[in-house]
């Protein structure tokens, strides 16, 4: 038997068919029928005439079509009366979301303490479902049991029986208890923006779960399970991505988390597209939350929106990292750049880690006695190169070394406790304290972000150097017939427009606080704002590499016929294979995305990993000198 969830006029209607082979104008008769049975002061003729479409993606289903041909169990559709309007268009612009694959059956278990940055971003891809350890299940039980024991010796607990922030003085009666759960969650749903995409929003929902896996939080395994069941069917709430200070911790965001979950305001699904979170919940056999002492302000209070966007800030910030590297040595290599500075006995007298492990690898990659290049015999040897080519291990380093330092502050953040009051079962008490503080991954991403930005800075003066004929010893522009042409003039100016973007989105926000809660929360982290702008600065470190990337395959050509190494003709055959070389003037952004998904793809290093892993075999990285 199928179930479809019908959404007409503003109400949503679970209709249960028997016979999937009954046409799709049964359903929609049958939708009328009943919410004319049920809202009898509604009127709807019986033989109006009415439209369908999938909710997930706005199709418009014929009527004559077996409902088995075109719909799915739990499939969610719009049926429109002649006459009135489809949903409001706002609603209908967010389907645009792309779906997630189908997640594989796949299995993660949670514990609390041992979720890792990629753990997490494939939680938010969808490659996994969740379970939960049995030793977290007793921890969190053990925990409830102290909450219940307080509230059964009404012992005064700040958040179960008192007010937030500064009512925290104001006892609250227990048969309002309840009131006061739904009431926190619903006031603190404050956020504005839009929404954070499906992606985001399951690695925002899993990084909760872990916390509250913990077991220092007093929330059921009730409630737990049903978020778990929540994030396994991929019901995501609406949440807004603005309004958290990062203080108290992350409370609107999680507060729009939560109150999905409770059956208010709007959730997303591959099924339902965005509708009504309740009928998504019910259309999917879920229960929306319904919560007991202290679990409103449990779910609420930590630092999850900004160490979810982090870790999905830092992961990319590695992945472009290693492959800037591998950008920059084929630059260098059209250049005709010397290889000398990049000699390990360099390095080895300014031993760090960043600058060793990148010099490194450009020697792996570059003209070496494993691997040779044409272009450098033909081109001699120079006594030395400007600072963008001679400096890479030095710059690219540290921004090496920045990004594993962040990776480590974020993974410490994912496996702790960030609630308050936190419950410690084992001294059967509750200690109210200041973990939901963002200063740790708030400064860290802002370090992120200036770290990271510098990979942009460095190479769009490699892209302006292989631009300039006067430092390239190459055609103006990387074009043939200029002046009729323009080749690259304008792709280096979107470089730069991107880089001087970044100078401003790298001004630290966790350096400003406002006070907040009447003087309550009096120093806050803005750690929020850290994660999002981390985010577009290693964004636009991506399309910067993409645009260097395009101008040294381009430099390539006026190189030809001769051979760069291995590897780097590898990375060459790679672009070519989206990217054509350009003889004469076209339109350049679908190029600069193709390759720029080639590098969110982490394609550029997966092409060259044999051949570093050839040249290791005969020159081992050594770190330790």
């Amino acid at each position: 038997m199928l179930r479809i969830t019908v959404h007409l006029r503003d109400e949503w209607l679970l209709i249960p068919c028997t016979d999937p082979s009954l046409h799709v104008c049964w359903l929609g008769s049958e939708a009328i029928s009943r919410y004319t049975t049920s809202y009898p002061k509604r009127e709807i003729q019986a033989d109006s005439t009415f439209r369908i479409r999938r909710c997930v993606d706005g199709g418009l289903l014929s009527l004559e079509d077996p409902i088995k041909d075109v719909l799915q169990d739990n499939d969610f559709i719009e049926l429109v009366i002649q006459g009135d309007q489809w949903m409001p268009k706002q609603m209908a612009d967010l389907w645009s979301y792309s779906h997630p694959k189908e997640p594989k059956e796949m299995w993660i278990s949670l514990d609390g303490n041992s979720l890792t940055t990629g753990d997490l971003l494939g939680l938010g891809k969808g490659h996994f479902k969740i379970q939960l350890t049995t030793e977290a299940e007793k921890k969190v039980n053990e925990g409830r049991v102290l909450i219940e024991s307080f509230i059964k010796k009404n012992q005064v607990v700040y958040g179960v029986n008192t007010g937030f922030g500064n009512f925290a003085q104001t006892r609250i009666p227990n048969d309002q208890l309840k009131e006061l759960q739904d009431n926190v969650i619903r006031s603190h749903s404050a956020g504005v923006g839009a929404p954070l995409s499906p992606e985001r929003t399951r690695m925002l929902l899993a990084l909760r779960i872990n916390v509250l896996a913990k077991g220092f939080s007093g929330v059921s395994m009730e409630t737990l399970n049903a978020i778990v069941a929540a994030f396994n069917a991929s019901c995501l709430s609406w949440v807004p991505e603005q309004g958290t200070v990062g203080a108290s911790g992350d409370l609107a965001p999680l507060a729009h988390l939560v109150l999905g979950l409770m059956g208010e305001g709007v959730m997303w699904s591959p099924q339902s597209g965005w509708a009504d979170a309740r009928a998504v919940l019910e259309g999917h056999g879920l229960t929306p939350l319904i919560l007991k002492p202290k679990e409103g302000l449990a779910l609420i209070n930590g630092t999850q929106m900004i160490t979810a966007l982090g870790v999905e800030a830092v992961e990319r910030a590695q992945a472009i990292a290693r492959q800037a590297d591998i950008i920059a040595a084929l630059t260098i290599q059209t250049l005709k750049g010397t290889p000398k500075a990049f000699d390990p006995d360099i390095h080895a007298v300014r031993p760090q880690q960043g600058q060793v492990e990148v010099a490194w690898r450009l020697r792996s990659v570059l003209h070496s006695d494993v691997f040779h290049s044409e272009i450098s015999v033909k081109g001699g040897e120079r006594v030395q190169d400007a600072y963008t080519l001679r400096c890479c291990p030095q710059v690219h380093g540290v921004a090496n070394d920045t990004i594993a330092f962040v990776k480590k502050i974020l993974t410490t953040e994912l496996n702790s406790a960030t609630d308050n009051p936190l419950v410690f079962a084992e001294r059967g008490i509750t200690i109210s304290g200041g973990n939901f503080h963002g200063e740790y991954p708030a400064k860290a991403l802002d370090f992120l972000a200036i770290g990271v930005h510098e990979l942009a800075n460095i190479s769009e003066r490699r892209i302006e150097r292989l631009c300039n004929p006067s430092l390239s010893e190459l055609p103006a522009f990387l074009v043939k017939n200029g002046g009729l042409n323009s080749g690259f003039m304008i792709a280096h100016c979107t470089a730069a427009a991107l880089v001087s973007e970044n100078k401003v989105l790298c001004h630290p926000s966790s350096v400003d606080s406002l006070s907040t809660s009447a003087g309550t929360e009096d120093h806050v982290s803005m750690g929020g704002w850290a994660a999002r702008k981390a985010l577009r600065v290693v964004q636009h470190v991506e399309q910067v590499l993409a645009i260097e990337l395009l101008a040294a395959c381009q430099a390539l050509e006026f190189h030809r016929p001769l051979k760069t190494t291995p590897p780097l003709e590898k990375v060459y055959g790679l672009v070519r294979s989206v990217v054509r070389p350009w003889d004469r003037d076209r339109a350049m952004s679908p190029d600069i995305e193709a390759v720029h998904k080639l590098i969110q793809q982490e394609k550029v290093w997966e092409s060259v990993i044999p051949d570093i892993q050839l040249y290791e075999k005969k020159h081992p990285l050594q770190l330790s000198v």
